[in-house]
């Protein structure tokens, strides 16, 4: 492989290799931009600078030619604030094509008692902002609006970047085709997906595999894209069905299609290993015995060839590694691939693009290259690691922390039942009251810091990184079942008292970081939650407090 990295003991000068530009970025002499990859997070980054007449932009693409493939991408409200201000058109394009979920109802659902579990309030957060609600568009049908909106002659199908290699004597970079050819530019913008070559040469590790810091995260899921009559169509955004050790989202994407997912905690290659012998829909049918039966009536309704399986892979933060070299730097899943589980992946890629785009449209000379560059990653670094985190930390409390959440019903004909009363039901029931609050101080980090000018903003941060402890420490088990009990009040449960009332009581004025401090102290693990702020601090890049 080559790589950005001279290792000769005595180098050449290799500048005589090189177009000789001089240093001032003019229409005469335009900034020359290469960007690996004509993703979302590619087109968006080319579709601004190409409006600049001292950016000459080439995105050099793998595929042949873009095919319709891919299911819809949501874009929440913060990406489309982004795109809003970064092209109105695009804008105005996508929003005639959209779906809007966020002004609907969106939660999490008992999945075996369909009773709704805990809302998602995506609309306050946007309102208060004035800012587009958040929705679904067809991925196809978004990045043809870019290609239509982009100048002749800026996509180049048909090879894929495997290299590159810096002018180590003076300015240039030239990206190495993975048919030999070389294509030179003054920067080169790796948006080749989650396993990238721009990465690999810049980190010297390999694409795939061992070493490449891509990882398996645990989970594959099915996906299912349908025309679907739901009982809830025009009410429901989406909706999250929980349970013990795996989960199924429902949503709307428009015009009477559905999309579903069903998340399962797998070894990795189990769509090849796991026999299913009647299909995907029986398998998973099979899989969600006992569970609502809205994911039973929308799982008979996929046909086979709408069903695809595939394994979900992320990487950590990229908080050490480098995001640039020199006149080199990646964006989108090159540098911080999610899992799905908060819809932020393509908007976080806008994010970059938005960005990356500011500082790279405000040079005036090849010198400020590298400053800006630096510039990008320093106002980007921070809050993607924390989306990053965000995803991972959302897919392992739903599967390994929630199960079906305990309950207490009195009759006359029964008398008092106990529904899943055990240590995993009452933990979720604990989260319950809590999961709004983390919800809202979730979805105002993501949608305030849009415009990345601070590094993060840590009003929201304190309050965000507090319950988010909490929520880390009752599900990492550290709370005992005697404290549990103690803390809910148990006794007042077999005598008159509900445990609902109890949950009600304890949470009801979570609204200042003293109460959450109050909640450790009444479950007597606030020396646990101590030792356990650091494990939060590395999986969300949130400092706890002490």
């Amino acid at each position: 492989m080559l790589s950005s990295t001279e290792t000769d003991a005595n180098p050449v000068d290799d500048s005589a290799t090189y177009n000789g530009v001089n240093g001032a970025i003019t229409e005469d002499t335009p900034l020359r931009v290469i960007i690996a990859g004509g993703g979302i997070g590619g087109l968006a980054v080319a579709k601004s600078l190409s409006q600049n007449r001292n950016i000459s932009v080439t995105v050099l693409e793998r595929t042949e030619k873009f095919k319709s493939f891919g299911g819809p991408i949501q874009l929440a409200s913060n990406a489309l604030q982004v795109i809003k201000e970064m092209d109105s058109d695009i804008f105005n394009n996508i929003m005639a094509k959209f779906t809007f979920t966020g002004d609907k109802d969106n939660g999490i659902k008992d999945g075996i008692r369909d009773d709704w579990y805990s809302k998602f309030d995506l609309a306050s957060p946007a309102e208060c902002r004035n800012m587009p609600y958040t929705g679904v568009i067809d991925r196809p049908v978004l990045q043809q609006i870019y290609l239509d909106a982009l100048p002749e002659g800026i996509i180049q199908n048909g090879d894929a970047v495997a290299s590159y290699e810096t002018n180590s004597h003076g300015y240039g970079v030239k990206a190495i085709m993975e048919s030999g050819r070389i294509v030179e530019g003054d920067v080169l913008i790796g948006a080749d997906g989650i396993w990238s070559s721009v990465r690999a040469a810049m980190r010297d590790e390999p694409v795939r595999g061992e070493g490449s810091g891509v990882s398996y995260s645990g989970y594959t899921v099915f996906a299912g894209e349908l025309e679907y009559d739901s009982f809830d169509n025009g009410h429901v955004g989406y909706k999250v069905y929980i349970g013990p050790g795996q989960y199924f989202v429902i949503t709307d994407i428009g015009n009477g299609r559905y999309q579903w997912y069903a998340f399962l905690a797998r070894p990795p290659g189990s769509s090849s290993e796991e026999e299913k012998p009647h299909g995907s829909s029986i398998y998973l049918q099979t899989v969600f015995d006992g569970w609502s039966k809205d994911i039973h009536h929308i799982l008979q309704a996929t046909k086979e060839n709408e069903i695809e399986q595939r394994d979900l892979y992320d990487r950590p933060p990229s908080v050490i590694k480098p995001w640039t070299e020199g006149s080199v730097a990646l964006l989108g899943d090159a540098v911080h691939a999610m899992m799905p589980n908060l819809g932020q992946g393509g908007c976080q890629a806008i994010e970059d693009a938005f960005v990356l785009a500011q500082e790279l449209n405000s040079a005036s000379s090849r010198d400020d290259i590298e400053s800006k560059l630096s510039s990008y990653t320093k106002r980007r670094l921070i809050r993607s690691a924390v989306v990053q985190g965000l995803s991972r930390f959302a897919s392992d409390i739903i599967i390994r922390g929630f199960d079906t959440p305990a309950k207490i019903t009195m009759t006359a004909e029964d008398g008092l039942k106990l529904e899943n009363f055990n240590y995993a039901g009452i933990i979720t029931k604990l989260l319950q009251p809590i999961l709004p609050l983390f919800f809202g101080i979730q979805f105002n980090f993501l949608f305030e810091g849009w415009r990345n000018d601070v590094a993060i903003d840590f009003n929201a941060a304190i309050r965000f990184a507090l319950i988010g402890g909490v929520i880390l420490l009752i599900c990492s088990g550290i709370v005992e079942e005697s404290a549990l009990f103690a803390g809910l009040g148990i006794e007042g449960v077999l005598g008159v008292e509900g445990i609902d009332a109890n949950f009600g009581a304890m949470f009801a004025t979570t609204n200042d970081v003293n109460d959450v401090f109050d909640i450790l102290d009444i479950l007597d693990v606030r020396e646990a939650y101590d030792n356990m702020a650091h494990k939060f601090t590395h999986v969300t890049g949130f400092k706890l407090l002490p």
